[in-house]
């Protein structure tokens, strides 16, 4: 297991890789706002995640394309799938995902809830009927979550 702390718009996230998939990503609270770049093995799992990040804070990426941890069920997958999905800019509702998804709400929140892949795995696009911003459990929680929002929507790529 390898892990790197790199710095972001978002203060720092942690990044920590197996050798051959992404495990997790955690963007961190407060007091690690001031990270400073560890330097990942050039051409390892984790400099590829740190350049697919890096691109994504700079509107150069819209699709990330990581080898992720593989879920145990079917049913995960096919949640995570859906999440994915969702484009960049746009959000859709708990229920509108569960509906396309053949799940329910419910479901749909707790995938979100426990997602190890934010920003990677698009759930702050996840919001509540009616355009409610809903919850995110990363970084600083609905302030991360808008902030990645307006983020998406400022405009399309660079």
């Amino acid at each position: 297991m390898t892990k790197t702390l790199i710095p972001s718009p978002l203060g720092a996230i942690a990044i920590d890789e197996d050798g051959a998939h992404l495990l997790s990503i955690a963007i961190m609270f407060g007091e690690m706002r001031a990270a400073t770049r560890e330097r990942p093995t050039p051409g390892s799992l984790l400099a590829e995640v740190a350049k697919q990040l890096d691109a994504y804070f700079e509107r150069r990426l819209d699709l990330f394309d990581l080898p992720l941890t593989p879920l145990k069920s079917a049913r995960g997958e096919a949640l995570r799938t859906a999440i994915a999905a969702i484009p960049l800019g746009e959000t859709l509702s708990y229920g509108a995902l569960a509906r396309i998804a053949g799940s329910g709400p419910r479901a749909i929140g707790q995938a979100c809830a426990r997602n190890p892949f934010p920003i990677v795995i698009p759930c702050h696009r996840v919001v509540g009927s009616g355009g409610t911003i809903g919850h995110y459990s990363g970084g600083d929680g609905i302030i991360t979550k808008r902030w990645l929002l307006e983020h998406e929507r400022r405009g399309g790529l660079l």
